[in-house]
């Protein structure tokens, strides 16, 4: 029996075996899911099932770069023994590399294939994360020594020196986006719902609220917006400041956890 496209990501998701594999096994089963785990542990593809509801809280990020283009792919796994093996390393590096040269639908499908076999091998809950393929005329990346966190920033204008320190810079202060009319509003009305229950408690009068919530707004929306932070390594200006005449096109951030 035909399948649907969403029956076939949940068992995936469940399973972490590739697409194809889900595809068949719930054809055979007439789409149980639950036949068609059973029936995916039959073919030696247990263990995935198995261990794809636990957690995985660790983790690397993998950079590859050429030219004025990047790819960052992170690939999440249960334990930090296990993002220091050198299979899983190596699989995270072919995905990323993929990624790069021939395009997001070519790294899933090495994911796809590449990752039931590295859990099988390793014993632990592996799936590939968040992935961002960028390119810019000024390119600048960031790894974390311990391969945890990374930044791309892509710049018009501007050197790749530059666009390395702003990379750094969100390394460690994590912005949330680019500039502070990227801020949704639901997370405006969010943090006005705070921001209302703490006027209260201070006693401010209600009349006051709209006004003060104005100045409590544009101070959120700049301190999580990239080029309106202070910048660390000379806090006299913003990243807007310190960019001059260069624009920021691309920011993409990715961390384990």
């Amino acid at each position: 029996m035909p399948v649907s496209a969403s029956a076939v990501q949940s068992l995936r998701a469940r399973t972490g075996v590739s697409i194809l594999a889900c595809k068949e096994a719930l054809e055979e089963t007439g789409g149980d899911e639950e036949k068609a785990i059973e029936l995916l542990r039959k073919r030696g593809i247990a263990q995935a099932a198995k261990k794809a509801a636990r957690e995985q809280s660790e983790g690397l990020v993998f950079v590859e770069e050429s030219a004025n283009k990047a790819a960052v792919v992170l690939l999440r796994c249960e334990t930090d023994f296990v993002a220091r093996d050198e299979n899983f390393q190596a699989v995270g590096k072919e995905i990323a590399k993929t990624l790069l040269d021939n395009g997001e639908e070519a790294a899933k499908a090495v994911a796809d294939k590449k990752i039931p076999e590295l859990v099988q091998k390793l014993g632990e809950n592996i799936t590939l994360g968040e992935m961002g393929l960028i390119d810019s005329p000024t390119l600048g990346t960031y790894l974390h020594s311990n391969s945890k966190i990374a930044v791309v920033i892509g710049l018009e204008g501007g050197t790749k020196d530059m666009a390395r320190d702003i990379a750094m810079h969100a390394a460690a202060m994590n912005p949330l986006y680019a500039q502070p009319d990227e801020v949704s509003a639901a997370s405006i009305e969010k943090e006005k719902e705070i921001w209302r229950e703490q006027l209260k408690k201070e006693g401010k009068p209600e009349a006051m609220f709209d006004k003060i919530m104005i100045g409590k707004e544009k101070k959120f929306r700049e301190e999580n917006s990239l080029v309106t932070q202070q910048f660390v390594k000379d806090n006299t200006k913003t990243v807007g400041k310190f960019l001059g005449d260069a624009k920021l096109l691309r920011y993409s951030r990715l961390a384990v956890g």
